[in-house]
C-alpha cells in the first residue's frame, strides 16, 4: 500500500484528504491512500514517519509550513527562496521540500489576470504568503503586505495604515488574503478592510475555499470588486504534489 496524507493543525474540514480520495477512485488508482495526521507540535512529526515506513509523500499545512523545514533534508531551489514547505517528497528515506502553493497560485492567478498587472495587497505574513509573494515577484506585480504588526521591513504597512491612507486602496487593485480569516466554522470574521474604499477597479483573491464565498469576498463583492475563492490554486497545487510524489 502507498501512503501519503497531510500534516497540520487542526484537520477538521481537510479539501486535501477528500480530493486525492476521489481521484484514486476516479482514475482507477490501485493500492494508494491518504490519511490525516493532526499533530499539536511539530516534535510530533518523526513519529509518524516511524509508524508509516509507507509514506511517499505528505502535504503540509497551518502551521508547520515553516516549521517543517528543519526536518528535511534538501529543499527545492525555487522552495529555498520561499522559505516555506507545503509538500514533501519522501524516498529512500530522504526527505525534500516543494512548494506547491506557489504553483497552484502562480497559473491560477495568471490565468485569471489574463495579461494585466495591478498592484498589490497581501494579508497576512505567514508561510501562505511568501509563496504568494515569490508568485508575485515572478509574474513582475509590485505588491505590499500588509500586518497587524508593525515591521521595519520593505513593503510592509499595518491595517492601521490602510485606515490612515486610504489611497492606498485606491492604488492597489489586487487584494489577496493568505490569512485563514473567515474559514469554516468562523465565517464571519475578515482582515480589517473598509469596503468603503473598494469599488468595481478591485480584484480579490482569497486563499480560503471553506466556505465558497467568504465574509471578505462578499463585502468586497457588494462595492463592485471581482472575487475569487482558493479551489483553483489548491487543485493545481494537489495536482503538481502528485507529479512531485509520482
Amino acid at each position: 500500500m502507498k501512503k501519503f496524507g497531510l500534516i497540520g493543525f487542526p484537520l477538521g474540514h481537510s479539501f486535501s484528504k477528500k480530493y486525492f480520495t476521489q481521484k484514486f477512485e476516479k482514475e482507477g488508482i490501485d493500492g494508494c491512500r491518504f490519511d490525516l495526521y493532526e499533530i499539536s507540535q511539530i516534535d510530533l512529526f518523526p513519529k509518524i514517519l516511524q509508524e508509516n515506513p509507507e509514506l511517499l509523500g505528505l502535504s503540509v499545512t497551518i502551521p508547520y509550513k515553516e516549521k517543517v523545514i528543519s526536518f528535511l533534508d534538501q529543499l527545492d531551489p525555487a522552495c529555498r527562496e520561499i522559505g516555506a514547505v507545503n509538500c514533501i517528497q519522501i524516498r529512500d528515506g530522504k526527505l525534500t521540500g516543494f512548494n506547491t502553493d506557489y504553483i497552484g497560485f502562480k497559473n491560477s492567478l495568471e490565468k485569471w489576470l489574463s495579461g494585466i498587472k495591478p498592484k498589490a495587497l497581501v494579508l497576512g505574513t505567514g508561510g501562505a504568503s511568501k509563496a504568494v509573494v515569490q508568485a508575485l515577484k515572478d509574474l513582475s506585480i509590485s505588491y505590499q503586505m500588509v500586518s497587524r504588526a508593525e515591521s521595519q521591513k520593505a513593503n510592509f504597512i499595518t491595517y492601521q495604515d490602510l485606515k490612515n491612507n486610504p489611497d492606498i486602496l485606491d492604488t492597489h487593485h489586487l487584494i489577496v488574503n493568505t490569512t485563514p480569516l473567515g474559514t469554516f466554522p468562523n465565517t464571519e470574521e475578515m482582515a480589517d478592510i473598509d469596503p468603503a474604499y473598494i469599488s468595481g477597479k478591485h480584484k480579490v483573491y482569497d486563499l480560503v475555499y471553506n466556505p465558497e464565498k467568504t465574509f471578505l469576498m462578499r463585502s468586497l463583492e457588494a462595492r463592485g470588486a471581482l472575487v475569487k475563492n482558493g479551489l483553483e490554486m489548491l487543485e493545481l497545487q494537489a495536482e503538481a504534489a502528485w507529479k512531485i510524489w509520482n
